[in-house]
């Protein structure tokens, strides 16, 4: 045995390299109309790798204080070598990563991806977009400029607006009475510690999820009669071209429109005209703004937190109410949703930027 082969059963020993071989070497992934929306997943994952290693980088110089924050990342930008392009990688592939995981879901809506006996997967699905909205919202705040100071400042005041334990959760995310230097170092290790750590664990749950269960064909075509295309190496490479291509977008949009910095939080000055949130959270926000501050006896914007919560749950719920007694897709019911669903984001995120 050569030598690289007694490294190589060394290993396997130990790791079971192997069973992954034999798994590899086993998955397959059907072959029809709908499969270029199975590319999706692996772009998130991908977006999401990205993520990792250009905030490890950002971490290396940024300094989570108020003092020090802002200055920190501006050292970044005007003094660190190619800090520049590091950190508007980091900012344009969080939205990307949104974006694309917005479409996954989605896809998985219209392919009726959430049929039993796959409910988990569309369960842990939903929590890990949570989770990326979640790393959004934290992310926003670090650089500790005046959008982000007083977006967060209004996105804790709604989140202190839930019922019964909306003023916790608000003293919870500002570490105080109001956003300052508590509020930063609590978003920042949300950002850089308890959000990777929960994410990291959940992919590894959906993606064995995924792997258990296999890829879902759509209900209209008959899973008998589709080809299989082997995982490793044909599905995958055609994968790696994708993120490629990705990579690529990225890298286009990061040189061409870099992220701008703004100028320094200050909590005495007024708030900015027009200050709104990032685009992920301007349906929701401009929603909240066309309720009435009363509805009856209830305030306006309980009423559109308890809206918006009863809206998620029901989307959540979606492997519940979207099947039928035998465990088929109520295609008309779901697609008519999700249709819904576009319209209503598309439509009142448009509404959110021009008014």
């Amino acid at each position: 045995m050569t030598m690289n082969g007694k490294a190589m059963h060394w290993l396997d020993e130990r790791l079971g390299l192997s069973a992954i071989r034999e798994v590899a070497a086993h998955k397959t992934v059907p072959v029809h109309s709908a499969t270029r929306w199975y590319y999706f997943g692996g772009i998130t994952l991908f977006l999401f790798g990205v993520q990792v290693v250009t905030g490890i980088l950002l971490m290396f110089y940024y300094r989570p204080t108020t003092a020090e924050g802002f200055e920190s990342v501006r050292f970044i930008m005007t003094r660190v070598e190619f800090g520049w392009l590091i950190r508007s990688i980091h900012s344009w592939s969080a939205n990307l990563m949104i974006f694309v995981a917005f479409v996954h879901m989605f896809s998985v809506v219209f392919t009726h991806a959430y049929r039993p006996p796959r409910e988990l997967t569309w369960a842990s699905g939903i929590v890990l977009l949570g989770l990326l909205l979640g790393f959004g919202f934290s992310g926003y705040l670090l650089p500790w400029n005046q959008i982000s100071y007083f977006a967060t400042k209004v996105g804790a005041d709604v989140a202190g607006s839930t019922p019964v334990i909306g003023g916790t959760i608000a003293r919870i995310l500002r570490g105080g009475e109001d956003v300052g230097a508590a509020t930063l170092t609590r978003f920042f290790a949300l950002h850089v510690m308890v959000l990777p750590i929960l994410t990291a664990g959940l992919i590894v749950v959906h993606v064995l999820l995924v792997q258990k269960n296999g890829m879902s064909t759509p209900p209209w075509i008959s899973a008998a009669r589709v080809r299989q295309m082997k995982f490793f190496p044909n599905f995958f490479l055609r994968e790696a071209m994708v993120w490629y291509g990705a990579l690529a977008v990225l890298g286009a949009l990061a040189a061409i429109f870099p992220w701008e910095l703004g100028e320094k939080a200050d909590p005495f000055a007024s708030a900015p005209k027009g200050i709104r949130p990032e685009w992920y959270f301007l349906a929701q926000f401009y929603t909240l703004k066309l309720i009435p501050s009363h509805v009856w006896i209830i305030e306006g914007e309980l009423l559109g937190i308890l809206g918006f919560g009863l809206l998620a749950v029901c989307w959540a719920l979606l492997p519940v109410w979207g099947v039928n007694r035998a465990g088929e897709a109520r295609t008309r019911l779901v697609s008519g949703a999700g249709i819904f669903l576009i319209a209503y984001l598309a439509i009142f995120t448009y509404l959110g930027y021009v008014k």
